[in-house]
């Protein structure tokens, strides 16, 4: 193969790159100025912060901040190629708590599931896996920022706080269940009148005279 054919080979894959990071940022840019500014039709971080709450991440404006900054800040560096590694690990940790939201109405995006998320963070950690290309900062930069040890460091922190985040709310989720589970026989017992039999096989008799 000729260095010519190599050299084009080389810029379709860094246009392919640019392409991805492109479309993959700004997609998760969109998505985290609805959580933190209220922006194209979102709740900003007070509507956020319930929603989270409801979903079961607490405390809810510190979670909505964090994914939101996730998503805005993943999503620009990610566009501009920008300390790639820690970009892409970041968005896909964001995706990994929507998919877990997501999962218990199965796969297809078309029934509440977790398809579209879930192909954003592989997107973007691939992204991250693979490095930007030359159309980027850190190519600018001489990849001071997408190292090695960058993308190691970053994928084993994403790693260990969604897991971490990710515990802390399903151990949320279960308490609420339990809560839910123990009140029920009190707001039964509550709800009857007295006097007034509790089922049909403690109805009372009229008595013979």
């Amino acid at each position: 193969m000729s260095p010519r054919s190599t050299d084009r080979g080389c810029r379709r894959k860094d246009l392919g790159l640019l392409a991805l990071r492109l479309g993959t940022g700004g997609v998760l840019f969109a998505h985290g100025a609805q959580k933190v500014f209220g922006w194209f039709g979102g709740g900003g971080l007070n509507g956020t912060a319930k929603a989270m709450e409801h979903m079961g991440f607490h405390p809810g404006r510190e979670s909505a901040m964090a994914a939101g900054a996730a998503e805005l800040g993943g999503g620009l560096l990610l566009a501009a190629g920008a300390a790639t590694p820690a970009a892409g690990a970041a968005a896909g940790g964001a995706m990994a708590a929507a998919v877990s939201v997501h999962a218990p109405a199965g796969f297809f995006s078309t029934s509440g599931g977790y398809e579209y998320p879930a192909f954003l963070g592989f997107v973007a950690a691939g992204i991250g896996l693979a490095g930007p290309g030359r159309y980027s900062f850190d190519h600018l930069t001489r990849h001071v920022l997408d190292k090695p040890w960058v993308v190691r460091t970053a994928f084993l922190a994403s790693a260990a706080a969604s897991f971490a985040v990710l515990r802390r709310r399903n151990a949320a989720l279960t308490a609420a269940a339990e809560g839910v589970a123990d009140a029920a026989p009190d707001a039964d017992a509550a709800g009857a009148e007295p006097g007034q039999p509790e089922g049909p096989g403690d109805s009372a008799r009229p008595t013979e005279s």
